[in-house]
């Protein structure tokens, strides 16, 4: 009697087994559903966001979203990288180190969060830091990070004004085909001094001659200077706004003015230059008022119109016009637009090379 009842429960327990065992199935696909329509939910609402340029909100839904999977490494990336985009670089580097934490994080994505790690580091600027990030763990021979890693470590060399190292890295790039670094390459020479070098490397970038010719003429040899400005001239002639002063200055015999007189003359009325004629006119190649009204039948100039105006009944416009033709004496960056009174060879605000314009910005 006993053992049937022993079967009759055991049977009666089947059913409702598999009963419960069915119910709890279908109850944990329909909470993956919740959750899998959740997540794609905040990650489009992100995106989104992103997308109509407001950064906070999207931030917060790929928070949101990295909070209910916890284990996708591409909503890191994003948010990490939005981070560093807002200048929260703490923020971005612990959320870096959070995957780079991960023991199941794979060997692409983990070159990948390394990489960016590095770039945290640098636009924080702790250069010692980004350094070891991309050495340390062999990013520069990776086949994934490989030329974007070198670039990053050349921004840092130069940042850091290593310029020996930034010549080695330089010729790495330009020896894969990552592009032509000649003329980067001479800027480290002159950064060290090397201009003899420089020109021998780049024999078109001016700025060895200047240097080195201002060099002489410190020394007092102002022959040797100016035949390494007249080369300057030869060589790179979209550069004489910049050296026609110092060209005119190293000139001391009658020979080497009168040569360089007819080389800017030549010029300027090639290119109607106001800086060319400015430096034509402090060495009396024509009367001052003369050259500014035919320059003003050649090129619409506020500043030189303002340097015809000399009365003493209209001082006070004359002045009104100095100030206002101030803004249009400066360079400006071709690459970010930063403008400055004097020339730069790098750019102060984007760290570009040779991105000004030999002209200032009223001739642009």
């Amino acid at each position: 009697m006993t053992l049937a009842i022993d079967w009759i429960w055991l049977l009666l327990a089947l059913p409702v087994a598999f009963g419960l065992g069915w119910f709890f199935s279908r109850l944990d696909v329909w909470h993956w559903k919740m959750e899998s329509r959740h997540q794609p939910r905040a990650y489009f609402k992100g995106l989104n966001y992103l997308l109509s340029g407001q950064q906070d909100a999207a931030i917060d839904s790929f928070i949101e979203a990295v909070q209910n999977d916890p284990d996708t490494s591409e909503l890191h990336f994003t948010l990490g990288n939005l981070f560093r985009r807002r200048g929260e670089y703490d923020r971005a580097v612990r959320v870096h180190e959070h995957l780079l934490a991960r023991a199941d994080l794979s060997q692409a994505d983990r070159q990948r969060a390394q990489f960016a790690l590095a770039q945290d580091y640098a636009k924080a600027g702790l250069l010692d830091r980004a350094e070891a990030a991309i050495k340390g763990t062999n990013l520069v021979l990776a086949e994934l990070q490989s030329k974007e890693a070198q670039q990053l470590l050349l921004s840092i060399y130069e940042r850091g004004r290593d310029w020996a190292g930034a010549a080695l890295m330089a010729e790495h790039l330009e020896a894969s085909g990552a592009g032509n670094y000649t003329k980067r390459r001479a800027h480290y020479l002159c950064e060290q001094q090397l201009f003899e070098v420089a020109i021998a490397l780049s024999p078109t970038s001016p700025r060895a001659y200047m240097e080195l010719a201002r060099k002489h003429a410190d020394a007092g040899d102002f022959a040797a200077s100016n035949d390494l400005l007249a080369l300057a001239a030869r060589h790179a002639p979209q550069a004489l706004p910049l050296l026609a002063s110092q060209l005119l200055a190293s000139a001391k015999t009658d020979e080497q003015q009168q040569a360089a007189i007819q080389t800017l003359a030549a010029a300027y009325q090639d290119t109607h230059s106001l800086g060319v004629l400015e430096a034509l006119i402090g060495v009396g190649w024509m009367d001052a008022r003369t050259a500014y009204v035919a320059h003003l039948t050649k090129e619409p100039s506020l500043i030189a119109a303002s340097h015809l105006i000399e009365s003493p009944q209209l001082v006070e416009v004359q002045a009104a016009l100095q100030k206002a033709t101030e803004p249009l004496k400066r360079y400006r960056c071709a690459a970010c637009g930063f403008e400055a009174k004097q020339y730069f060879w790098q750019c102060p605000g984007c760290q570009a090379w040779d991105s000004y314009p030999f002209k200032r910005v009223e001739e642009l």
